[in-house]
């Protein structure tokens, strides 16, 4: 007995010393901060400028025939009158009849283009206006911030690419890469063919190939697991979705006389047995990324555990799938959004159907969700199908050792040097997809360090500090700067 104990407790210590000799191995991966030079930003001027594209309506409702053609085509002309440099030395194109195209030539053609990308559009500021302590169309600006719908989705973005642009050509400055700016009109409603895909389509036209693209996506945050500082996310790939529809008819009658399953009971109980039954959860791509690039950076315990998957990946997993947000990044997740049924109370419904909204990871397929959707509600009577219309594929993830990635990050770390730089999935649906044909590079990072951010965006008061915005505008500066170097 002494002696298997003397064998558990070496068979312990030597256990313990792998997973720390494991842990101890971990060696950063944080590159080189871009060395940027210092610029001076009119930040009250700025913030005016942003606040009068804020007051623009350029509102997405998502209703086909809605679209206020007259508040687009006034932020086009609000741009090229704001920014005169910008709109004299760069080309601009109307695209699809609402997305703008700026083209800033390089003196080196034949390098891989940089496609800079942000989006016009906003959504509706919501049925509740009495949420919002400025109007949301009003372009406020107060001693800390500018407020209105779109500060943070998507304006800032483009008014902070013109601002950037507009101090370098003050400067003299002429890119070595081409570079566009690619502002779709219709992100916010899923983007029908027209704005960002046809900005994409016209640019294939071209011959452009192997651009690298930097579109919105993950910002920086500061509460990611195991680390103490703020993280910026990278999106090098986004789920891809699929809008499921479950169907099921009946007979209908009065509703005194009811059978013994209505078609909204064997719609219910669709609906009931996919929500306990979701798809299986995964930890690879982006994620593995995520955690892999992180690990080295870690409080030591959370080292540890995050060094040694192969143990602790059962304890992390229940971890991940207990929050909403974290669930989504392990695994295709499916959201009953819409139910529609019958039209009177005391009549039964001839049909009722339920719209499944499916995000689908990396590695799945709209079919295989398909299949588990009719194998998991295992009734013929409900009808499933996929609406092709309002579905596509998870785009390809993009790498993290390529040049593009690399410039990418080390403008991030010069312009937060706070923050650690990391790959990541973004979980929703942007318009960078679209360009996959003439961007291997696609790489989504929204330049924002706020409280609250993920919360302002599509919600009442949305509003970006100032702080915050001219480090937007110091980001897509250094992107100008530090991409144009051929070597990268």
């Amino acid at each position: 007995m002494k002696r298997l104990l003397v064998v558990l407790f070496v068979a312990l210590i030597l256990f313990v010393a792998i997973l720390a000799l494991r842990a101890a191995g971990q060696t950063s991966l944080q590159g080189p901060a871009a060395a940027l030079p210092t610029f001076t930003l009119d930040r009250p001027a700025a913030a005016g400028r942003l606040a009068g594209a804020l007051r623009i309506p350029t509102v997405s409702t998502g209703v086909p025939g809605t679209r206020d053609v007259a508040s687009f085509l006034a932020m086009h002309d609000y741009l090229a009158a704001t920014f005169p440099r910008v709109t004299g030395t760069l080309s601009r194109e109307v695209v699809a009849d609402l997305s703008l195209l700026y083209t800033w030539h390089g003196s080196r053609p034949e390098l891989p283009p940089l496609i800079l990308a942000a989006h016009l559009d906003v959504v509706p500021p919501g049925m509740d206006l009495e949420r919002w302590s400025r109007p949301p169309f009003g372009g406020v600006v107060d001693d800390h911030a500018v407020w209105g719908r779109g500060a943070l989705d998507n304006k800032a973005s483009v008014v902070g690419m013109l601002e950037a642009a507009e101090s370098l050509l003050a400067t003299a400055f002429t890119p070595t890469r081409t570079i566009y700016l690619a502002f779709g009109h219709n992100e916010e409603d899923g983007s029908d063919g027209s704005g960002a895909a046809a900005i994409a389509a016209l640019l294939a036209e071209r011959g452009v190939r192997d651009a690298w693209l930097f579109d919105e996506g993950g910002i920086v945050y500061d509460q990611m697991i195991g680390v103490q500082q703020p993280v910026a996310l990278v999106g090098i790939g986004e789920k891809g979705v699929a809008s499921i529809t479950l169907e099921v008819e009946a007979a209908g009658g009065h509703a005194s006389m009811p059978p013994v399953e209505s078609a909204v009971g064997i719609l219910s109980r669709a609906v009931d047995r996919l929500e306990r039954s979701p798809m299986p959860t995964r930890l690879d791509g982006a994620l593995a990324d995520t955690f892999r690039t992180l690990t080295p950076e870690m409080t030591w315990g959370m080292r540890v555990a995050f060094a040694n998957l192969w143990l602790t990946r059962p304890v992390l997993m229940r971890q991940l799938t207990a929050q909403p947000q974290t669930n989504a990044l392990v695994r295709t997740t499916m959201a009953p959004t819409m139910l529609r049924a019958g039209d009177k109370a005391n009549v039964l419904a001839t049909s009722a159907t339920a719209t499944i909204n499916v995000r689908l990871l990396p590695g799945d397929t709209s079919a295989a969700v398909l299949a588990h959707v009719s194998t998991t509600i295992g009734d013929a009577r409900v009808h499933v199908a996929v609406d092709p219309g309002s579905s596509w594929e998870p785009p390809a993830l993009s790498p993290t050792d390529a040049p593009a990635y690399r410039a990418l990050a080390s403008v991030i770390r010069a312009v937060y040097p706070e923050a650690l730089v990391a790959p990541f999935l973004t979980v929703v649906a942007t318009d960078a997809r679209h360009y996959a044909a003439v961007a291997p590079y696609i790489y989504r990072f929204l330049p924002v360090h706020q409280p609250r951010a993920l919360e302002l965006i599509h919600a009442p008061d949305e509003h970006i500090r100032l702080d915050t915005y001219e480090k937007l505008i110091a980001f897509y500066r250094g992107s100008y700067l530090f991409s144009t170097d051929p070597g990268r």
